[in-house]
């Protein structure tokens, strides 16, 4: 669901970790933790592991100590915000298979551009690199859902005005729910470049304002387990 899912997709990001989306059940967390424990995987950070912390929000992160994955980091999360639950991300994930039989199952590009949307500058990037890619493979077939996707999610003025002369009537049809398009109609770039640029502003503040709260449970959490170490520290 993070940067190794858009390498998949050509839009290159490195990363040092794998980050996955989990379904939410103590069947899947004991299979999770048989698969951490293959991996020799500690904890690194707070929240300790917790279902009912995965379920407001927070993410797990572990180090893989020794063999292939030594020094992979794998954060564990089970809600993304602006995304709906586990359930519908699975049916319509996207799965590729490699020759030598391996299988990645990732998130949609649609839902993996709505996760990117975050208050870090570096994922804006992301999200364009991502939405190019897909029209470059797929815009010599369109389709009612990809022309949506298009011209919902373009981050560039030149593309949704290529995009908006190429399909007017659904650029038009979907001006009330992105009304920027209405410049990509018109082709005032300098409009719609300050439009997107808001646009990028309102979806890095609505980030900020959901993790406020998760950020200043974190907060504590890490207090409290300095403190214990502190105490055990004294103890000891």
């Amino acid at each position: 669901m993070g940067g190794q899912a858009c390498v998949f997709y050509g839009a290159a990001q490195f990363s040092k970790d794998v980050d996955l989306a989990l379904l939410a059940s103590e069947e899947n967390f004991s299979r999770l933790r048989a698969a951490l424990g293959e991996l020799n995987a500690k904890r690194i950070a707070v929240p300790e592991f917790d279902p009912a912390l995965l379920a407001r929000g927070h993410a797990v992160h572990f180090r893989c100590q020794g063999g292939d994955a030594d020094g992979m980091r794998v954060d564990v999360m089970t809600r993304l915000r602006g995304l709906p639950d586990f359930e519908a991300l699975w049916a319509r994930r996207t799965t590729i298979r490699e020759e030598n039989g391996d299988t990645f199952e990732l998130l949609s590009v649609e839902d993996l551009v709505q996760a990117k949307k975050t208050q870090r500058e570096k994922d804006w990037p992301i999200i364009d690199a991502l939405v190019e890619g897909n029209y470059r493979a797929l815009g010599g077939e369109p389709t009612a859902e990809r022309v949506a996707f298009w011209l919902a999610e373009s981050r560039t003025s030149e593309r949704l005005i290529g995009l908006a002369r190429r399909f007017p009537g659904e650029a038009r049809a979907h001006t009330s729910r992105r009304p920027l398009l209405r410049f990509a109609l018109s082709g005032e770039s300098e409009a719609l470049r300050a439009e997107l640029d808001a646009e990028a502003r309102a979806e890095q503040a609505k980030d900020r304002a959901y993790w406020a709260p998760l950020k200043a449970e974190f907060e504590a959490f890490r207090r409290a387990e300095r403190e214990g170490y502190r105490k055990g520290f004294t103890a000891g």
